[in-house]
């Protein structure tokens, strides 16, 4: 007579470790279509960029506050 079902483990590590290896490859290949990891070591291209900053000028003086609008005719 039996006591119960048999388990057999398998040792689950396998699964994990190609799951890692297969994000590694991943990560890696969207980094070089990216063009973050670039291993042609550049192609001697240098990339001139100007940039002009505006002048800004202070003004020559401050300037005077508005004169108050008129009181109205009617009084109010």
């Amino acid at each position: 007579m039996a006591d119960g079902p048999t388990v057999v483990n398998a040792g689950g590590g396998a699964g994990t470790a190609i799951a890692i290896v297969v994000a590694i490859v991943a990560i890696l290949a969207l980094l070089f279509v990216t063009g973050v990891i670039n291993l042609n070591g550049g192609d001697g291209k240098d990339i001139d960029v100007k940039v002009d900053v505006p002048k800004i000028e202070a003004p020559a003086s401050t300037p005077k506050p508005a004169a108050p609008a008129p009181a109205p005719a009617n009084g109010g």
